[in-house]
């Protein structure tokens, strides 16, 4: 005869909510079961939140934990709340993660992964930060913090200061938060321009080549994923690796020291933000046109 399964409620902000299989091993490796890591996520809610409000969020699913089967969550899962809100996009009904009943009920869904679009709901051809993402072509690459290091003193000496991020998984991202809310093309022609001078300058490291199968071990400086209907996996979030990481922005001397992204996860980043606080909101805000400006008069884009 079956047993029911276990489930439980919990109030928060006002909303009931309810956890279903509390005790269900998520990531089996860190021993994180689905309530401790409900727990988690609140105490990330007020750092994660901030970079999926506005945004069309896309989630993955892991409904037995990571290593079972996953799927990618685009429309609101059914049914939904009186307190979940969408935002609609080509008929899409995005879930609108602006709070923290509505991260905690898309926890219990097994949402373990939040990717947050870089156009925002209502002004999607400017965007508020530009990012250039290091992609490695190798599962582990031990090159990683010296090509994010390489990056970032490169976007110093045009006088762009910027956050380093873990992607939680094998790359980096850089990221740049913006004054005047340039164009997709516009920032996305700085990419290119970084990327081609990464490349040519150290051709044993970086690689600005689209297919896959033709960058052999180089990391690729990936200047097309910012763009309109694009996504990142937004800061702070948890990703499905064995290790339970997460995605971090670092200090650059952190990146010197050649940490690693397995450090930072579910169960001590929590420690590591009380210590450090947000690096991305602490950084002002960066002038990229004069760039826009040297680009257009030095060089013609190949977009």
């Amino acid at each position: 005869m079956a047993t029911a399964a276990l489930k439980g409620t919990i109030i928060v902000e006002g909303y009931e909510l309810t956890v279903t299989n509390p005790d269900k091993l998520l990531w089996p490796e860190m021993n994180i079961t689905k309530l401790v890591y409900l727990q988690r996520l609140a105490a990330l809610a007020p750092y994660l939140i901030p970079y999926c409000t506005d945004r069309y969020l896309t989630t993955i699913r892991y409904p037995n934990g990571i290593h079972g089967k996953s799927f990618y969550q685009k429309n609101c899962p059914q049914p939904q709340p009186e307190f979940v809100q969408t935002a609609e996009q080509s008929g899409i009904h995005y879930v609108h993660l602006e709070a923290l009943p509505t991260l905690l009920w898309l926890g219990n869904l097994a949402c373990l992964e939040f990717h947050a679009s870089f156009d925002r709901i209502g002004e999607p051809e400017r965007p508020s930060e530009w990012v250039l993402d290091l992609d490695p072509s190798r599962e582990e690459e031990p090159r990683i913090m010296e090509a994010a290091a390489l990056a970032g003193e490169l976007l110093a000496s045009l006088g762009i200061q910027s956050v380093p991020k873990t992607s939680g998984a094998t790359g980096v991202q850089i990221i740049v938060p913006l004054t005047a809310r340039l164009t997709f093309d516009e920032l996305r022609s700085i990419g290119q321009f970084i990327g081609e001078y990464l490349a040519n300058t150290h051709p044993r490291l970086f690689t600005v080549e689209r297919l896959k199968k033709n960058r052999g071990d180089l990391i690729y400086v990936d200047y097309l994923q910012h763009y309109q209907g694009k996504t990142i996996a937004a800061p702070y979030t948890p990703r499905a690796r064995a290790g339970a990481t997460v995605s971090t922005p670092l200090l650059w001397e952190e990146v010197a020291r050649d940490v690693r992204p397995t450090q930072f996860h579910l169960l001590n980043i929590a420690d590591r933000l009380e210590k450090h606080g947000d690096l991305i909101q602490q950084l002002a805000p960066q002038n990229m046109q004069p760039i826009i400006g040297f680009i257009k008069q030095k060089f013609t884009p190949r977009l």
